[in-house]
């Protein structure tokens, strides 16, 4: 039972960034109607800025992960303000194509200015072996803890800004209906920005969280099954539902936490493969996810 319990730990932990990362591509979907495949590695990008402040210029992990958010932040409006708006405005699906470019240009970026070395990331939360809680005789390290609790902060904050704010309905309108958003007043050219932007902010975060836990660290292939099993947990849960990129991240986390721990002779692939049937069975049978919200159009 103690050895089920850690497992479980480690994927709901894991689960939680990946949940993250959901609720970045969740933003961006309600926001502007648009799949960011470049997020995974806008946030490995930010997350190499936060580990070079804090290992070359020795500045406090806390202010480096400020400093990353704030970068991901401007990342992502400009990247939203100088190359997705006009391609969108020509052609909805070029965007993705622009999106798939800007994951490999982020990518050799963060190789040309950082090297292909594996980096050592310090952990936001205390992390040492013997620093843990025991609970029926497993162990829930305060490293794990502290991801859960920002976890249900952040899903807490992003509840809010959709449905408690004036911001938040101007993002919802402007997803659903660009044109009439428009019409009635809505700045969507700042909104969309805005979406883009709090999506960078996410990611970023997400990336400071997850990367001291990884067994790899921060590589430049660290953000990639990290996207794969953040886009399962988005399109899981519903691309415009905040609380199903959470529901999804916890359980495809769950999810590879017991496929690791219990199909160890099948390979280290598997939970990939899985994470990559759940997208697409979801897009097979439920599109919506599970809280996703169908759409009718008049014919």
């Amino acid at each position: 039972m103690d050895i089920f319990l850690e497992r479980l730990f480690d994927g709901v932990t894991n689960g939680a960034v990946y949940a993250i990362m959901a609720l970045a591509l969740v933003v961006v979907f309600r926001s502007t109607g648009t799949i960011n495949f470049a997020q995974g590695e806008m946030a490995l990008f930010t997350t190499y800025l936060a580990w070079w402040l804090t290992v070359a210029v020795q500045v406090p992990l806390w202010i480096a992960a400020l400093v990353a958010a704030a970068a991901g932040f401007v990342l992502g409006a400009v990247v939203e303000r100088t190359l997705i708006r006009p391609i969108r405005r020509r052609n909805d699906m070029a965007s993705l194509i622009v999106a798939l470019g800007l994951f490999t240009a982020f990518n050799a970026l963060a190789g040309l200015l950082w090297n292909s070395e594996t980096k050592t990331m310090p952990s936001l939360f205390p992390s040492a072996m013997d620093d843990f809680l025991s609970v029926g005789g497993a162990r829930l390290y305060w490293d794990a803890l502290g991801v859960w609790l920002f976890v249900i902060v952040l899903i807490g904050a992003v509840f809010a800004l959709f449905n408690r704010t004036r911001l938040g309905l101007h993002m919802r309108a402007v997803a659903d209906n660009p044109e009439s958003a428009a019409l009635s007043g809505v700045p969507t050219g700042r909104i969309l920005m805005l979406g883009w932007g709090l999506a960078g902010v996410i990611g970023s975060l997400a990336g400071v969280l997850l990367t001291p836990l990884s067994p790899h660290q921060l590589s430049l292939q660290t953000m990639f099954p990290i996207l794969i099993y953040a886009s399962a947990a988005a399109l899981f849960g519903g691309l415009d539902s905040p609380v199903g990129a959470v529901v999804g991240g916890l359980g495809i986390g769950v999810l590879e936490a017991m496929i690791t721990g219990y199909v160890e002779f099948i390979g280290g692939t598997l939970p990939q493969t899985a994470a990559l049937v759940v997208i697409v069975l979801i897009l097979l049978f439920r599109p919506t996810g599970l809280f996703g919200t169908r759409q009718m159009e008049r014919l």
